[in-house]
């Protein structure tokens, strides 16, 4: 990649690494005899659908919206959950849609007369939480105390809601396989009960199954081991991040240098709470591409990074680089394909980046620039 030639600011996917990552998860879905879909919350680049559609043949939707965009991008219907469903919305999500998942029993049974309606094309199931979690990041658990998401086993009652098909459980984020396999027990344990009267189940998302060093093996044998035990279930698994991870950029220039009280500021041309925001909620320093995150006693090239928007914390703390930063250099930050380019926004007004795809043959194809008229009709 020719850094000079990318414009900026400029979201740049590698298409060699998403094959790459595409072509694990098809040997996962293969070998271990599972359904593995895309999650469009992490990963909704809609150009590079075409290239997705090869490894995998469909993708789940958490609004009227990745419906509609699953339907007429991926050319499939989606597998649809909702925290809550809006009335007006519903006749149309169903229509988008193969399998339908409730957050609740009753949402279940508010929309189910209309969904048993739909009983030959829409498979209903219900979320579940088996109230574990290996994630760290509250913001991120979805097991934690409380949770809004998905039913404990005791508000069944012992008994599974009638005309339910499938079970749905998300309690994983950028995880491995030992903790899917601890998930599992506690899955079966207090849901055992109703999995000999499903037709599938899905294990949500979470499983970075394309960062390195993940125990590829180890999640197959983990898959095939429950699928043994339940060969009647279609198994389920819709990762975000194991599509998109690592396989892209976000392109940035230098526009003015600031110093204050010994601190000295490089200001870019894109902001982290419009195009980065994940770095400020999870957080997480974003990796710099020459740059060493870990600043050290005698480090001379030592330069906090600061958005272009008016909010006081955009900005990033000190990174320490080889040379000096200048006015107009550019600035390559690693990794920002999945979930970062999904929750940008235009804050401010801030120019969003433009969206280009780095073609094997290293053809620069820009898929999307941003202007105005995109800022003007968010709003009214």
């Amino acid at each position: 990649m020719d850094i000079k030639k990318i414009p900026s600011p400029c979201f740049v996917l590698e298409e060699s690494r998403l094959r790459k990552n595409l072509e694990i998860i098809d040997r996962v879905q293969q070998e271990a005899g599972v359904k593995i879909i895309l999650a469009f919350k992490g990963f909704a680049m809609w150009s590079a659908f075409p290239i997705v559609r090869e490894y995998v043949d469909g993708a789940t939707a958490s609004s009227l919206h990745e419906a509609r965009l699953c339907y007429e991008e991926m050319n499939t219907e989606s597998h649809t959950y909702a925290v809550a469903y809006i009335p007006r919305e519903f006749g149309k999500i169903l229509d988008y849609s193969s399998h339908i998942t409730f957050n609740s029993i009753a949402q279940w049974r508010k929309y189910q007369k209309r969904v048993l309606n739909f009983v030959e094309k829409v498979s209903p199931g219900i979320r579940v939480n088996p109230g574990w979690s290996p994630v760290g990041t509250a913001l991120y658990n979805p097991a934690s105390a409380g949770s809004r998401l998905g039913e404990p086993v005791e508000n069944f009652t012992g008994k599974l809601p009638e005309g339910i098909e499938g079970l749905h459980f998300h309690v994983l984020c950028e995880s491995s396989s030992q903790d899917l396999e601890k998930v599992l027990e506690h899955f079966e344990k207090q849901f055992g009960i109703f999995l000999p009267q499903l037709r599938w189940v899905n294990f949500g998302g979470g499983h970075l199954m394309t960062r390195k060093g993940y125990d590829v093996p180890h999640l197959i044998s983990v898959l095939k081991a429950f699928r043994k035990r339940w060969p009647h279930l279609q198994v389920i698994l819709e990762p975000g991040s194991a599509f998109a991870w690592e396989t892209g950029v976000l392109v940035a220039t230098v526009l003015d240098i600031v110093k204050n009280g010994g601190v000295r500021t490089a200001i870019l041309d894109v902001s982290f709470t419009a195009h980065m925001p994940d770095t400020l909620e999870m957080p997480y320093r974003p990796q710099i591409r020459g740059a060493k995150e870990k600043v050290e006693k005698g480090d001379k090239n030592v330069f906090r990074l600061g958005g272009v928007s008016c909010l006081s914390g955009d900005f990033m703390e000190e990174y320490a680089f080889a040379e000096p930063l200048k006015i107009g250099q550019k600035i390559v930050f690693e990794d920002m394909i999945h979930y970062t380019m999904v929750k940008t926004s235009t804050f401010n007004g801030v120019t969003h980046p433009s969206i280009a795809i780095l073609r094997p043959d290293g053809k620069l194809d820009i898929v999307r620039r941003f202007g105005y008229r995109d800022y003007k009709n968010r709003l009214s």
